[in-house]
C-alpha cells in the first residue's frame, strides 16, 4: 500500500512523458514574441526623414531608473533637424539600468522613442551598454541600426512599441481600430491593434487570438464539452 501511494505522486510526471516536447534549439530557433513586447529602444524619424525627438527631456524626467540622459539644442532655421524649434542634440540610454517599463514611450509627445522586440545583448564592456543617439536613431531608410553584440531577427523591429499603440489614446476603447500615431520612415502609418474593448465579442489581435486559444484549451481539457 505504501509503495502504491508513493507511485501516485508520479502521476502528473508520468502523464507528461507522452506530451509533445516544446524544446527550442536556441538561439537558432526562437519563440515568437508578443506584439507588446518591451525590448531595445529606437529613436524614429518622420516619413520625410526629419527626426521626431525635440529634446524636451520628458522621457528622462519620467524614467524611474534614471537611465536616460537628454539635452536639446535649437534647430538651424536653414537646415532643421526636427520640425520643431529644438531637437535632441544628446540622447543616451544606459541599458545596465533600464527596466524596459515603456514609460518613456508613453511620455514622449512626438512618438520619437519606441521599443523594438530585441532584448538579447552580449556586452563585453560597460561602455557598450550606454547607447548614444548614433546607435538609437534609425537610418535613412527607417531601419534600426543593428550592432555587433545584438541578436536581431527581422520581426524584432516590425511592431515597435505595440503596447502603447494598442491602448492609445489613454486606453479608451472608443479608439479601437483607429490609427492614432503619426507615420514613421520606412513603415508609414502602422496598423492599430484590435481587442481593446471589454465587449463579450471582440476582435483579438491577429498574432495572438487569446480568447480562442483559451477556449480551445478548456475544450480539450473537458473533452470537447464546451460550446
Amino acid at each position: 500500500m505504501g509503495i502504491l501511494s508513493g507511485l501516485g505522486g508520479f502521476k502528473v510526471t508520468l502523464k507528461q512523458v507522452f506530451e509533445p516536447r516544446v524544446t527550442k534549439q536556441y538561439p537558432e530557433e526562437k519563440r515568437p514574441k508578443p506584439p507588446r513586447f518591451h525590448g531595445r529602444h529606437v529613436l524614429n524619424r518622420y516619413p520625410d526623414g526629419m527626426e521626431k525627438c525635440i529634446g524636451c527631456e520628458l522621457c528622462a524626467g519620467v524614467c524611474p531608473a534614471k537611465c536616460i540622459y537628454v539635452r536639446g539644442a535649437d534647430n538651424d532655421p536653414s537646415n532643421p533637424t526636427s520640425p520643431g524649434e529644438r531637437f535632441g542634440f544628446v540622447y543616451e540610454i544606459n541599458f545596465l539600468r533600464c527596466i524596459h517599463c515603456d514609460m518613456c514611450v508613453e511620455a514622449c509627445p512626438t512618438e520619437a522613442i519606441t521599443e523594438s522586440k530585441m532584448f538579447e545583448f552580449s556586452f563585453t564592456n560597460r561602455a557598450d551598454a550606454i547607447y548614444t543617439k548614433a546607435e538609437l536613431l534609425v537610418d535613412g531608410e527607417g531601419s534600426v541600426r543593428r550592432l555587433d553584440w545584438e541578436d536581431w531577427r527581422d520581426e524584432d523591429e516590425e511592431y515597435t512599441s505595440g503596447w502603447v499603440r494598442a491602448t492609445a489614446p489613454s486606453g479608451d476603447p472608443a479608439f479601437q481600430g483607429i490609427p492614432s500615431w503619426s507615420g514613421e520612415l520606412g513603415f508609414g502609418i502602422r496598423e492599430p491593434e484590435r481587442g481593446q474593448s471589454d465587449l463579450a465579442v471582440e476582435e483579438a489581435t491577429e498574432q495572438f487570438p487569446l480568447r480562442q486559444i483559451l477556449a480551445d484549451r478548456i475544450s480539450r481539457k473537458l473533452g470537447g464539452r464546451v460550446r
